[in-house]
This record gives C-alpha cells, structure tokens and sequence, in this order.
C-alpha cells in the first residue's frame, strides 16, 4: 500500500501514537504544517514523517 499524499489530524493522531492535543501544539509551535481544504486540516504525510524521523532515538539506561 502506498502511503497517502495528506493526512488529517486523526489520521496522524492513529499513524504516529501521538495525541491530538499534541499535534495541535506542534502546528502552533511550527514544528508541522498544516493545510486547510474547507473544514479539513490536512498534513502532508512526508511531513509527518520527517516530523518523527527527527526526534531522538531511545537510548535505554545502562
């Protein structure tokens, strides 16, 4: 399956197991962008997923 071009804050909420309010704070902070199409707020996907890919890794204690 092809990934999709735009998600909207749903969809990204269930792809990226973070919260909606969380999303919102990023849109706010500029960490993501978003676009409106009428009443949908949409993300690009590769946005998203640059968006995770630049958090840091897990390093478990020694």
């Amino acid at each position: 399956m092809q990934a999709p071009i735009t998600v909207t804050i749903p969809e990204a909420v269930k792809f990226s197991g973070l919260s909606k309010t969380r999303f919102y704070e990023l849109l706010k902070r500029g960490d993501l962008t978003a676009r409106k199409a009428g009443r949908r707020t949409l993300i690009a996907f590769s946005d998203l997923q640059a968006y995770l890919a630049s958090l840091p890794a897990y390093k478990p204690e020694a």
